[in-house]
């Protein structure tokens, strides 16, 4: 799957309603809702959510992909030792973000 998203509607992303439709192998649309962009090891990385049930996503299941900004394309990640690292990564950071909040 890969799809081309512009810079800008990145950085003006409204994390509640962004919908970003990706075209899988066989040619199906496959909606979703952008969680956030981090940035692991000097890569971003882009966690989106199913934005409509499908057979494919479970609802609570975070989708990973490498954001390649040159190209404007997200790029599928095979490494799962990888794909497990960044969501730690995305996990930590989320946590330290809401503990700055609280205090």
């Amino acid at each position: 799957m890969s799809e081309e998203i512009k810079d800008e509607e990145l950085d003006e992303v409204d994390l509640e309603e962004e919908v970003i439709e990706l075209v899988d192998d066989d040619g199906n649309v496959l909606k979703f809702k952008l969680l956030d962009v981090t940035e692991y090891k000097g890569e971003k990385y882009t966690l989106l959510l199913a934005a409509e049930p499908n057979d494919e996503i479970a609802e609570d299941e975070v989708v990973i992909f490498r954001l390649n900004e040159e190209e404007e394309v997200l790029e599928p990640i095979e490494d799962d030792k990888l794909l497990e690292e960044v969501f730690e990564f995305y996990q930590q950071e989320a946590e330290a973000e809401d503990e700055a909040e609280e205090n």
